[in-house]
Protein backbone atom coordinates (compact mmCIF):
# COMPACT_ATOMS: atom_id res chain seq x y z
CA UNK A 1 0.00 0.00 0.00
CA UNK A 2 2.59 2.48 1.30
CA UNK A 3 4.31 2.38 -2.97
CA UNK A 4 0.79 3.31 -3.88
CA UNK A 5 0.26 5.82 -2.09
CA UNK A 6 3.91 7.41 -2.83
CA UNK A 7 2.87 6.87 -6.83
CA UNK A 8 -0.29 8.57 -5.91
CA UNK A 9 1.00 11.48 -4.47
CA UNK A 10 3.97 12.00 -6.99
CA UNK A 11 1.41 12.28 -9.57
CA UNK A 12 -0.94 14.73 -7.57
CA UNK A 13 1.78 16.87 -6.46
CA UNK A 14 2.92 17.14 -10.15
CA UNK A 15 -1.03 17.92 -11.18
CA UNK A 16 -2.28 14.84 -12.43
CA UNK A 17 -5.35 12.71 -12.06
CA UNK A 18 -5.85 9.14 -10.55
CA UNK A 19 -8.39 6.69 -10.78
CA UNK A 20 -8.16 4.85 -6.99
CA UNK A 21 -10.57 2.42 -4.62
CA UNK A 22 -12.58 5.28 -2.21
CA UNK A 23 -14.64 4.11 0.71
CA UNK A 24 -17.33 3.91 -1.80
CA UNK A 25 -16.71 2.82 -5.34
CA UNK A 26 -13.82 3.55 -7.78
CA UNK A 27 -13.34 7.41 -8.45
CA UNK A 28 -11.06 10.09 -10.25
CA UNK A 29 -9.13 12.28 -8.05
CA UNK A 30 -6.75 15.08 -8.18
CA UNK A 31 -5.73 17.55 -6.17
CA UNK A 32 -9.10 19.83 -4.85
CA UNK A 33 -7.35 22.91 -4.37
CA UNK A 34 -5.98 23.40 -8.37
CA UNK A 35 -8.00 24.70 -10.65
CA UNK A 36 -6.61 24.11 -13.87
CA UNK A 37 -6.13 20.42 -12.59
CA UNK A 38 -9.98 19.75 -11.43
CA UNK A 39 -11.04 20.98 -14.72
CA UNK A 40 -9.06 18.22 -16.69
CA UNK A 41 -11.61 15.83 -14.15
CA UNK A 42 -14.23 17.45 -15.25
CA UNK A 43 -12.53 17.32 -19.25
CA UNK A 44 -12.63 13.67 -18.64
CA UNK A 45 -15.51 12.86 -17.77
CA UNK A 46 -17.37 14.69 -20.22
CA UNK A 47 -19.17 16.38 -17.54
CA UNK A 48 -20.05 20.20 -17.01
CA UNK A 49 -18.62 22.52 -14.41
CA UNK A 50 -21.85 23.15 -12.67
CA UNK A 51 -22.37 19.92 -11.51
CA UNK A 52 -19.84 20.39 -8.44
CA UNK A 53 -18.07 17.14 -7.05
CA UNK A 54 -17.13 15.87 -3.77
CA UNK A 55 -13.98 16.50 -1.90
CA UNK A 56 -12.91 13.92 0.68
CA UNK A 57 -10.64 14.99 3.50
CA UNK A 58 -8.66 12.71 6.10
CA UNK A 59 -10.02 14.13 9.23
CA UNK A 60 -11.92 16.54 11.05
CA UNK A 61 -8.95 18.82 11.68
CA UNK A 62 -8.78 19.24 7.95
CA UNK A 63 -12.24 19.82 7.41
CA UNK A 64 -12.10 23.07 9.70
CA UNK A 65 -9.00 24.24 7.42
CA UNK A 66 -11.33 24.80 4.35
CA UNK A 67 -14.90 24.81 6.01
CA UNK A 68 -15.46 28.77 7.26
CA UNK A 69 -18.00 27.63 9.96
CA UNK A 70 -19.09 24.19 10.61
CA UNK A 71 -22.64 23.66 11.53
CA UNK A 72 -22.74 22.62 15.04
CA UNK A 73 -25.53 19.58 13.69
CA UNK A 74 -22.70 18.05 11.43
CA UNK A 75 -20.22 16.12 14.35
CA UNK A 76 -23.77 14.39 15.35
CA UNK A 77 -24.73 13.23 11.87
CA UNK A 78 -21.45 11.80 11.12
CA UNK A 79 -21.16 9.83 14.38
CA UNK A 80 -24.85 8.30 13.88
CA UNK A 81 -24.04 7.33 10.60
CA UNK A 82 -22.85 3.72 9.94
CA UNK A 83 -22.49 4.50 5.91
CA UNK A 84 -20.00 6.94 4.24
CA UNK A 85 -21.43 10.67 4.11
CA UNK A 86 -20.55 13.75 2.39
CA UNK A 87 -22.00 16.98 3.87
CA UNK A 88 -23.04 19.96 2.09
CA UNK A 89 -21.25 22.88 4.12
CA UNK A 90 -21.39 26.79 2.47
CA UNK A 91 -18.64 29.01 2.84
CA UNK A 92 -15.05 27.13 1.44
CA UNK A 93 -11.77 28.15 1.96
CA UNK A 94 -8.79 27.31 0.12
CA UNK A 95 -10.53 25.21 -2.45
CA UNK A 96 -10.90 25.64 -6.26
CA UNK A 97 -13.12 28.02 -7.43
CA UNK A 98 -14.53 24.87 -9.69
CA UNK A 99 -15.27 22.48 -7.04
CA UNK A 100 -17.44 25.24 -5.27
CA UNK A 101 -21.31 24.86 -6.59
CA UNK A 102 -23.13 27.79 -7.94
CA UNK A 103 -25.06 28.40 -4.95
CA UNK A 104 -21.34 28.61 -2.91
CA UNK A 105 -21.56 24.89 -1.73
CA UNK A 106 -19.05 22.14 -1.75
CA UNK A 107 -19.86 18.56 -0.27
CA UNK A 108 -17.18 17.34 1.62
CA UNK A 109 -16.85 13.71 2.95
CA UNK A 110 -14.07 12.76 5.90
CA UNK A 111 -12.67 9.30 5.00
CA UNK A 112 -12.82 6.05 6.91
CA UNK A 113 -10.95 4.03 3.94
CA UNK A 114 -7.30 3.17 5.05
CA UNK A 115 -5.54 3.76 1.77
CA UNK A 116 -7.83 7.04 1.21
CA UNK A 117 -7.37 7.87 4.82
CA UNK A 118 -3.31 7.58 4.66
CA UNK A 119 -3.56 8.84 1.17
CA UNK A 120 -4.77 12.61 2.13
CA UNK A 121 -2.76 12.65 5.15
CA UNK A 122 0.19 12.10 3.24
CA UNK A 123 -0.87 14.31 0.50
CA UNK A 124 -1.77 17.13 2.99
CA UNK A 125 -4.64 18.57 0.95
CA UNK A 126 -7.99 17.37 0.20
CA UNK A 127 -8.27 15.19 -3.15
CA UNK A 128 -11.57 15.23 -5.08
CA UNK A 129 -13.57 12.15 -5.46
CA UNK A 130 -16.07 11.59 -8.49
CA UNK A 131 -16.79 8.53 -10.06
CA UNK A 132 -14.11 6.63 -12.41
CA UNK A 133 -16.91 6.78 -15.12
CA UNK A 134 -18.32 9.41 -17.88
CA UNK A 135 -21.27 11.69 -16.78
CA UNK A 136 -24.15 9.97 -17.57
CA UNK A 137 -23.17 6.34 -17.54
CA UNK A 138 -23.47 4.07 -14.56
CA UNK A 139 -21.13 4.25 -11.61
CA UNK A 140 -18.17 1.22 -11.52
CA UNK A 141 -19.02 -1.11 -8.48
CA UNK A 142 -15.75 -2.67 -9.55
CA UNK A 143 -12.77 -1.78 -10.96
CA UNK A 144 -13.29 -4.63 -14.27
CA UNK A 145 -16.70 -2.09 -14.72
CA UNK A 146 -14.42 0.88 -15.60
CA UNK A 147 -14.42 2.50 -19.32
CA UNK A 148 -11.01 1.38 -20.30
CA UNK A 149 -10.83 4.53 -22.55
CA UNK A 150 -10.87 6.54 -19.12
CA UNK A 151 -8.75 4.70 -17.77
CA UNK A 152 -5.99 5.25 -20.68
CA UNK A 153 -7.30 9.22 -19.82
CA UNK A 154 -5.54 9.32 -16.31
CA UNK A 155 -1.89 10.00 -15.11
CA UNK A 156 -2.28 7.16 -12.53
CA UNK A 157 -4.10 3.97 -11.77
CA UNK A 158 -4.24 2.66 -8.11
CA UNK A 159 -3.24 -0.94 -8.22
CA UNK A 160 -5.09 -1.92 -4.74
CA UNK A 161 -8.73 -3.55 -4.10
CA UNK A 162 -9.10 -4.53 -8.18
CA UNK A 163 -11.09 -7.60 -7.48
CA UNK A 164 -13.34 -6.20 -4.71
CA UNK A 165 -16.96 -5.55 -5.24
CA UNK A 166 -18.07 -1.69 -3.59
CA UNK A 167 -21.02 -0.65 -2.32
CA UNK A 168 -22.84 2.12 -3.08
CA UNK A 169 -22.52 5.99 -3.21
CA UNK A 170 -22.04 7.99 0.18
CA UNK A 171 -25.18 9.38 1.26
CA UNK A 172 -25.24 13.09 0.91
CA UNK A 173 -26.67 15.51 3.57
CA UNK A 174 -26.96 19.43 3.55
CA UNK A 175 -27.36 21.25 6.98
CA UNK A 176 -29.14 24.97 7.15
CA UNK A 177 -28.08 27.63 9.23
CA UNK A 178 -31.17 26.97 11.21
CA UNK A 179 -29.84 23.26 11.76
CA UNK A 180 -32.56 21.68 9.45
CA UNK A 181 -31.53 18.00 8.29
CA UNK A 182 -32.23 17.54 4.58
CA UNK A 183 -31.19 13.99 2.58
CA UNK A 184 -29.92 15.05 -0.84
CA UNK A 185 -29.17 11.54 -1.57
CA UNK A 186 -30.14 8.54 0.83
Amino acid sequence: MNKEIKQSINVLRKGGTIIYPTDTVWGIGCDATEENVVKKVFDLKRRTESKSLIILVDSWEMLQQYIKKIPPKVSCVLEGSSRPTSVIYKGSKGLANNVIASDHTVAIRIVKDDFCKQLIKKFGKPIVSTSANYSGKSTPKSFSEIDETLIDKVDYVVNLNREKKFGVSSQIVKIDHKGKIDFIRK
